[in-house]
């Protein structure tokens, strides 16, 4: 390896050296303008601050299959400091000595000078041999004026392919986002169309899991149900009413443990139960017990509270039998209000079955609020819950009964710590038959 070595004190002299010996080792154009912009960038400091600069080159790692690398080291001798070298069109390496180094692939043979108005030129004048020269015939090497609009000119060549690259890209990332768009509308239709038919049928999952309404003389029914989360539309709060044939209106709120469809099916099996046996004439204060001894066998993990009442239509005689479920609420017509408190342990409790009965009378425009702990235990304290309760129903009592469930609801999960399934049911015997 031959190294070739050269001090310089000027730029001018400095550029043509550097594009001597890139020229006389047949750089591509682009790589010889990207080293003398390079070269002279880390020498302008030196040059500028009075010190010199020496230019070094040499081959490395040529053999008979690889051209090698040209390698060019800028030194400034008079700086203690490493010299700068970032930020450079064609990177560089600094030494331990400070020095700059650039490492150039040499082509593999050589290749023709271009064919072009430069080109010709330069064939005819010659080499950057001197400072100020024109070149020489000898070296057939181009002047500097010359080899500075070659650079150029393969720069702006090389301008122009990126550009209509961009130009390029852009059109076919317009049609990419046509498509794009147009298969998000497509996308957009179809998950429409699911959200529709998925609405349709989760509708009729809990039309068929409500019994139908009812249409009784002097008594209003109506109720309100919210699962605790939008992706489980059903849960283990569930409800059941109908006619006894003595006329009287059977009421079971049962809250299963759990969320979503296993406790569906909990609920749903206390609710067949209990219809069952009160159907089949079992007193009312032995149904809670009996429904855990028959459902005990075929789910031993089967925890629910329950709330049954009887409302007889002609009396305005109420009866309730509870398991372990939250009070009923009464408010009566002169705006006094009450928690129908009634013992007893719910169905999969030690002992399952109501204590005893308790016995009321409902009477014109009274409001009966049947609910399960979701409506009342959204926040940290269940007790506030049941004071608030009491100011809601009160403030909403006058409203039609249909609309009364979802009115206190809403009013009472302004605030959600604790999300759980929710049911608020509302029974009233109006003074005379509403239109």
């Amino acid at each position: 390896m031959t190294t070739d070595s050269s001090r310089y004190r000027a730029l001018p002299q400095l550029r043509r050296a550097v594009r001597r010996l890139a020229h006389t080792h047949r750089l591509p154009v682009e790589l010889r303008a990207r080293l003398v912009v390079s070269v002279t960038a880390v020498a302008r400091p030196e040059l500028a601050a009075g010190r010199y600069v020496s230019l070094e080159s040499s081959v490395e790692n040529r053999s008979e299959d690889r051209p090698g690398l040209l390698v060019v080291a800028c030194r400034s001798p008079q700086r203690e400091e490493a010299l700068r070298a970032t930020g450079l069109p064609l990177p560089a390496e600094v030494l331990a000595d400070g020095a700059a180094v650039w490492r150039a692939p040499l082509p593999r043979r050589p290749t023709a000078l271009p064919a072009g108005p430069s080109a010709r030129r330069a064939t005819a004048t010659g080499a950057l041999d001197r400072p100020g020269g024109n070149g020489s015939p000898v070296t057939g090497q181009p002047p500097e004026a010359d080899a500075v609009e070659e650079e150029l000119l393969e720069v702006m060549a090389r301008a122009d392919t990126l550009a209509s690259e961009h130009r390029r890209l852009e059109r076919e990332l317009a049609e990419t986002n046509r498509g794009v768009l147009a298969l998000y509308v497509q996308l957009e239709e179809r998950d429409e169309k699911l959200r529709k038919a998925h609405g349709k049928t989760l509708r009729e999952l809990e039309d068929a899991l409500r019994p139908p309404p009812l249409h009784i003389d002097g008594v209003e029914l109506a109720v309100h149900y919210e699962p605790a989360g939008t992706d489980a539309p059903t849960g283990g709060d569930l409800y059941d009413w109908f006619v006894l044939p003595d006329g009287t209106v059977h009421i079971t709120v049962v809250d299963a443990l759990g969320h979503g469809v296993t406790s569906t099916r909990s609920a749903l099996n206390v609710t067949h139960a209990v219809r069952t046996l009160a159907l089949e004439g079992h007193p009312l204060e032995s149904i809670v017990g009996r429904t855990d001894e028959i459902l005990l066998p075929f789910d031993r993990d089967l925890m629910a509270t329950v709330l049954l009442a009887r409302l007889d239509p002609a009396t305005g005689v109420l009866l309730l039998a509870n398991g372990s479920h939250p009070p009923a609420l009464l408010l009566r017509a002169d705006g006094s209000a009450e928690y129908l408190e009634l013992p007893g342990r719910g169905i999969g409790f030690p002992l399952s079955g109501s204590e005893r009965l308790l016995r009321t009378e409902l009477g014109p425009d009274d409001l009966l609020v049947l609910y399960t702990d979701g409506l009342t235990e959204s926040r940290r304290d269940p007790r506030e819950g049941e004071a608030r309760l009491v100011e809601t129903a009160l403030r909403h009592a006058a409203l039609p009964l249909a609309e009364i469930p979802g009115a206190i609801a809403e009013d009472m999960h302004t605030v959600i710590l604790h999300p759980d399934d929710t049911l608020a049911m509302a029974v009233r015997m109006p003074h005379a038959p509403r239109p």
